[in-house]
């Protein structure tokens, strides 16, 4: 029995059960190993939530749509060579991400060091060559840029771009995952980032309202 194996065998059955089921309903197409993988995800955050208090969903089985669906969504529109997962917390959405985009560079920022400690336990204990935490704050990458950026947890899109306007790329991208009500935020922003596409989301299992914002810098397009 491998250790993955090991973890996923420690979730109740229905947690499998829902995984398959939600991937199926987005149509999202895993290898046996990745659907591993994300089990584990699952395994080793509800092991250390007990502990650690990394997330406020304690239930494993709802930890698929709150946390696995829900940034497995956006894998579709994930589309450059490096991604960094701006506030990740737990490493979420980078860490699905990685898993199902093996040849993405994902590098994960977070200020917060238990979380940032879970993310390099699950980073070791999955096997993701690809993926690189950083307890850190954003102003530590000066200099570095990324083909897109990505964040689903923070408060206000104004500041998501302007805290992280330096990362991205010229020809680059934010990745805003956001609740229903953006409208706001969206008027509030400036002139010089425009809104390339919006996508609505309905995750299997969550009533939430869910959606992504893809930005560019104003003349990257």
């Amino acid at each position: 029995m491998s250790s993955l194996d090991a973890l996923s065998r420690t979730l109740p059955a229905e947690v499998a059960t829902r995984l398959d089921s939600g991937l199926q309903s987005l149509a999202i197409e895993v290898t046996p190993a990745q659907r591993e993988q994300l089990l584990a995800l699952v395994a080793l955050l509800h092991k250390w939530n007990r502990a650690y208090n990394l997330t406020a969903v304690r239930d494993p089985i709802e930890m698929v749509a709150r946390h696995v669906l829900d940034s497995a969504v956006i894998a579709a529109h994930v589309t450059g060579k490096t991604l960094v997962d701006v506030g990740a917390g737990p490493g979420l959405p980078g860490l699905v991400i990685a898993i199902l985009k093996p040849e993405l560079r994902v590098t994960l920022i977070d200020s917060n060091g238990k979380k940032v400690r879970f993310q390099r336990q699950a980073v070791m204990e999955l096997g993701l060559g690809n993926v690189t935490p950083s307890q850190s704050r954003v102003e530590a990458f000066a200099g570095q840029t990324f083909d897109q950026v990505v964040s689903r947890a923070f408060a206000s899109l104004e500041d998501f771009i302007a805290l992280t306007r330096a990362l991205v790329a010229p020809e680059g991208q934010w990745l805003a995952m956001k609740g229903p009500g953006a409208d706001e935020e969206l008027a509030a922003l400036s002139a010089d980032v425009a809104l390339t596409a919006r996508h609505r989301f309905d995750i299997p299992f969550d009533t939430a309202e869910r959606q992504l914002l893809i930005l560019t810098p104003e003349g990257a397009l």
